[in-house]
């Protein structure tokens, strides 16, 4: 496929207003890239520890970037509007919630494409639930991969610095 970008920073993903936004302008940061839900049961302890992480983080090249996704159980059924507002009112997180995508299928979003494109051994391709988690390094390559039950307080946020 010679259109395969070379790292996530050739992707040009929408906000949750829809505009486009050029990954582009994290070259240099690591992304801690998640889709999120809000009816999960996994969403409060992963929101409140991603915020926790960002917090840390943030001041030293991290970002979070979070994609809401419905396509395990139903688990995030609301307009982009309503995703912003219960993340920002409930959870009061700073980092960005961009436009909602799906993750696996015919319909898989680019960036994840590229995401799922490494050598992932027991994951296989497919997202598995909510909350999954990849770790980019500064160079905008996938170096880990994390499932939805991993703790981000467990993530060390490697390349820092």
């Amino acid at each position: 496929m010679s259109n395969q970008p070379k790292s996530i920073y050739d992707l040009t993903v929408k906000d949750a207003n829809g505009n486009n936004v050029d990954l582009s302008i994290y070259n240099g940061k690591v992304l801690l890239i998640v889709n999120v839900a809000s009816k999960c049961g996994l969403t409060n302890s992963n929101y409140s520890e991603l915020n926790q992480l960002y917090a840390k983080y943030k001041d030293q090249g991290f970002e979070v970037l979070a994609f809401p996704c419905n396509q395990f159980g139903d688990e995030e059924p609301g307009s982009n509007e309503q995703i912003l507002e219960f993340v920002c009112t409930r959870f009061k997180s700073e980092f960005p919630i961009f436009d909602k995508i799906e993750v696996n299928g015919e319909n898989t979003a680019p960036m994840y494409k590229f995401l799922k494109s490494g050598k992932w051994g027991i994951f296989g391709d497919d997202i598995q639930w909510n909350f999954a988690k990849f770790l980019v390094d500064k160079k905008g390559q996938p170096v880990e991969r994390y499932y939805p039950t991993t703790s981000p307080l467990t993530i060390e946020v490697k390349a820092i610095g």
